[in-house]
């Protein structure tokens, strides 16, 4: 560790900041492996429990000997080898299941402490960890899942976040930050690692530089969702693709030194930025980097809200890449061992996750393509699924999530099963459940958001969602508006029929939901939503 904990003396740290200068969180990974696994759980100091999330390893609700488990993924990449050991991992000890995150990454339930070091060591042999993937570090870098082989990728970024990753990954110097950092790498021109929504992020861009079109970033810093959600702003930067690592770096020991330890709620970077201003932030960032080169020309066309069902080719000639949908990222191990086998058989040898919890396989001949999707595990698992439940988000909630207040995945299944069957929609809807304001489930950047929470009935007291509307990462970006408050949870589907059908009798021809709510305006929908 080469830096000094400047924030040491600050009496008004809170308590976790207090356990973290006692104890770096990834002193915890051996302490897991050498002490814990053999005395169990309940020899478990409650402050290092905390600190289990530098291991990746969250503790599960109820709080009575179980935990979820998170890989640490970069842009959603892995090979055939890495997926038979992940579906290994959930036969063995996460009954069966694995989810994949709105961040890509992949994460086990019903973990023991006895069984972690084990898991540990099947990740290590197949070149992967869940270290860090959780924390106040430097978290699993989103970026383009089809990066290698998308024809609208400007810049293949598979070295560049490499580098990235591989530098903060166990970096001491940076395992002690205010919350954690999230990291986007895109060179594609559909912002396909939602660049608004994370603390650093780099877009694809181009400047003419002493007489010469160099194709480099744009630099996006500040974004982030839960209870108090911001859109990244860009800075007036240029990074050459050598750049991306420093300027990166530079902003992580920007926020480690001067993000704010008093109150967890406010220790993200996206405060600090809007308290110091971009220009202050700018400048900060240039004492450690040196001189930047001014922004370029943006190349970012559109957002694909991350989706790629179907059948594309890539940019190798004779090669195609079949999107599938994994309902609300839920699989179980025997589908993820049969994709992985599909992959190593048939494709380039690897899948690919997306933000939008699904999977890609990639690399497959075009000729192979039309015997390969008539395989029975793609009527589970459909490369073009129904409308509804193909383009809706699920969160944890509150079967395992100790702050979600509702289920969400049974009930996200229950109102894209009943919209299913009542309306037929040419567009897709985005619709995202999200178990409490916390925002796992994303309800910001949606078309149609339901936020968890609870009522008091003449029944008692009964799950209930509020309703959001019109989000997208469109542009700059805008979040969705609130347009009902907490509703009984078994009365949404029939309110999200009412707005849909609105939207579909009064939309104009190829019109997305968004699209339509801010030329209709909000009070539109919100009058549609209660008749």
């Amino acid at each position: 560790m080469s830096y000094s904990a400047i924030w040491s003396e600050n009496k008004n740290l809170n308590a976790v900041e207090k356990t973290k200068l006692k104890k770096d969180g990834l002193d915890i990974i051996n302490e897991i492996i050498d002490k814990y696994s053999k005395t169990g759980y309940e020899s478990i100091d409650p402050e290092d429990i905390g600190l289990f999330k530098w291991a990746g390893v969250y503790e599960q609700k109820p709080k009575n000997g179980y935990f979820m488990l998170r890989v640490r993924m970069t842009s959603g990449i892995m090979n055939a080898a890495q997926a038979k050991t992940l579906a290994d991992i959930a036969e063995k000890y996460g009954r069966g299941i694995a989810n994949i995150t709105t961040r890509g990454s992949v994460q086990f339930h019903w973990i023991k402490i006895e069984n972690i070091p084990d898991i540990f060591y099947k990740l290590k042999s197949c070149g992967m960890s869940s270290f860090e993937a959780c924390g106040d570090c430097t978290r699993s870098i989103v970026g383009n899942p089809l990066t290698g082989i998308d024809r609208e990728e400007l810049i293949d970024t598979s070295s560049i976040v490499k580098e990235v990753n591989d530098f903060f990954l166990l970096n001491r110097d940076f395992s002690n930050l205010p919350r954690k950092y999230k990291i986007s790498i895109s060179g594609s021109i559909y912002n396909t690692a939602h660049a608004q929504i994370n603390d650093i992020s780099f877009t694809p861009a181009i400047k003419t530089v002493d007489g010469e079109d160099v194709l480099g970033f744009h630099v996006w810093l500040g974004g982030g969702l839960s209870s108090t959600p911001h859109l990244a702003k860009k800075l007036n930067i240029f990074a050459r693709q050598s750049d991306v690592l420093k300027i990166a770096e530079a902003v992580c020991i920007i926020f480690r030194d001067n993000g704010y330890r008093e109150k967890r709620i406010r220790a993200r970077l996206k405060f600090l930025l809007d308290d110091w201003g971009v220009e202050k932030f700018e400048s900060k960032i240039k004492e450690l980097t040196g001189p930047l080169l001014k922004s370029g020309i943006d190349k970012t066309v559109s957002w694909n809200a991350s989706y790629y069902y179907g059948i594309h080719p890539q940019k190798q000639k004779g090669k195609s890449f079949v999107g599938l949908n994994i309902p609300f990222g839920e699989i179980t191990a025997r589908d993820l061992a049969e994709l992985a086998s599909i992959a190593d058989a048939c494709g380039d040898q690897k899948l690919r996750t997306t933000l939008s919890q699904n999977i890609i396989i990639s690399g497959i001949d075009d000729n192979a393509v039309p015997q390969l999707i008539k395989k029975n595990i793609f009527t589970r698992l459909p490369i073009m699924p129904k409308n509804f439940l193909g383009y809706t988000v699920a969160c944890t909630g509150n079967e395992f999530c100790n702050l979600a207040i509702v289920e969400t995945k049974n009930r996200a299944r229950q109102v894209t099963s009943y919209l299913d069957k009542k309306i037929a929609m040419e567009i897709p809807v985005r619709i995202h459940f999200t178990g409490c304001p916390n925002s796992c489930g994303q309800k910001h950047i949606a078309d149609i958001s339901l936020q968890g929470g609870r009522i008091k009935t003449e029944d008692g007291i009964k799950d209930a969602f509020t309703l959001w509307a019109g989000g997208t990462l469109e542009g700059c970006g805008h979040f969705a508006e609130k347009i009902k408050d907490l509703t009984d949870a078994d009365e949404v589907q029939f309110i999200l029929e009412k707005m849909l059908l609105f939207y579909k009798k009064n939309s104009l021809p190829g019109e997305n939901f968004t699209s339509f709510v801010n030329r209709e305006g909000i009070d539109r929908l919100k009058n549609a939503a209660i008749v």
